[in-house]
């Protein structure tokens, strides 16, 4: 006669036993609550002792922190406490690393606003002093030398890219790649100084001249886009390059037909965001191009104008009164900034409406 054992059933409306301690949970706004207490706290401190800025967004995520973590760990346990205290940290530093930058776009904006009007990019210089004047030339002599540091720099960078993916062997491709990294790291000032030594062997001591600043601009962007380039061509798929010379398609066919095509919206990605990273460079210009209050387009006679330069210039050689200079120089830091950020939107919109499109 077999015996059957019953386990008896758990009462109505009872849960069942968990696995290890039981504990609470904290509600959604716990974390906020948290940070809020810890920012009218600071403010306490800041009404006592006074606190810059800086001192207050610090002390307002260290305290919240401490309080989101003392709170955690005393309802849900350390092991929440734990996850919960490693996500204010990574959200705290986000916060604490954009504080600079929205300090400065926010300064930039609003001391720069001020001149943002049709004399600045209708006028130059000449003729001005004190009031009036805009940056017309400066402009202008922007947009000319990073034209042409774009048509040195962007055909010697994407055909070096492709030697090292599709052609590039053994040693040589190796002093390449160490150079290009090698360029990578050069210092602004050194690219303006090889240029101006460059020139000044055929055109004496001395010499400024708008062509000058492009070589120098293109010593620094060369790199940019032979590594972004390189990158984007190896995520080009093999099949692709096999299937085209299975057909019997040459190589340099299969290049310009399908590797490129391909990899165009990368590309063209990779070669806007080298020229923004170059069209706000200063160093190299002041050694090659100097400064002129008049607008020239010709790079190849005298000296030009561009945005950082005159921004420069403006700053540390003011006049009498300063506060006019002062004034334009942080309107053309404001334009600078629209100029690579402009930039930036481009790459991006590149990206997305260029890419090769991989839907069935």
């Amino acid at each position: 006669m077999s015996q059957t054992s019953t386990t008896p059933a758990p009462a109505t409306g009872q849960a069942p036993a968990p696995i290890g301690q039981q504990r609470g949970h904290l509600p959604r706004w716990a974390p906020w609550a948290s940070f809020a207490g810890a920012a009218v706290l600071v403010v306490l401190l800041d009404l006592a002792f006074g606190l810059n800025i800086a001192l207050y967004v610090l002390y307002t995520v260290v305290l919240g922190t401490v309080g989101v973590y003392a709170l955690t760990r005393l309802v849900e346990g350390a092991r929440k406490a734990t996850d919960r205290l490693v996500t204010c940290l990574v959200v705290s530093a986000f916060g604490l690393a954009m504080v600079p930058l929205v300090s400065l776009v926010y300064e930039v904006v609003a001391r720069g606003i001020e001149r943002l009007d049709g004399e600045f990019f209708g006028y130059s210089l000449v003729g001005v002093v004190g009031e009036g004047g805009g940056a017309y030339h400066a402009i202008m002599g922007t947009l000319v030398v990073t034209a042409l540091t774009a048509l040195i720099s962007v055909p010697i960078g994407l055909l070096t890219a492709i030697y090292l993916v599709e052609y590039g062997r053994g040693r040589l491709k190796q002093a390449i790649t160490f150079l290009v990294d090698v360029m990578t790291g050069i210092p602004s000032i050194v690219a303006g100084l090889f240029a101006y030594a460059l020139f000044a062997l055929f055109f004496g001591p001395g010499v400024r001249l708008g062509i000058m600043g492009a070589v120098a601009l293109s010593v620094l962007m060369i790199p940019v886009v032979v590594r972004s380039a390189e990158e984007v061509l190896k995520l080009v798929p093999n099949e692709l390059r096999e299937a085209s010379y299975a057909l019997g398609v040459p190589k340099w066919r299969t290049i310009v037909k399908v590797v490129v095509p391909t990899a165009i919206a990368g590309l063209g990605t990779g070669v806007t965001l080298a020229v923004a990273r170059v069209i706000g460079e200063t160093a190299p210009l002041l050694v090659t191009l100097g400064i002129v209050n008049g607008t020239n387009f010709d790079p190849f006679d005298g000296r030009m104008a561009t945005l950082p330069v005159y921004a420069y210039y403006q700053l540390t050689q003011p006049g009498v009164p300063p506060q006019f200079a002062i004034d334009r120089a942080w309107t053309a830091a404001l334009v600078l900034i629209m100029l690579v950020m402009g930039l930036n939107v481009v790459a991006r919109l590149i990206s997305r409406f260029f890419a090769p499109k991989t839907g069935r």
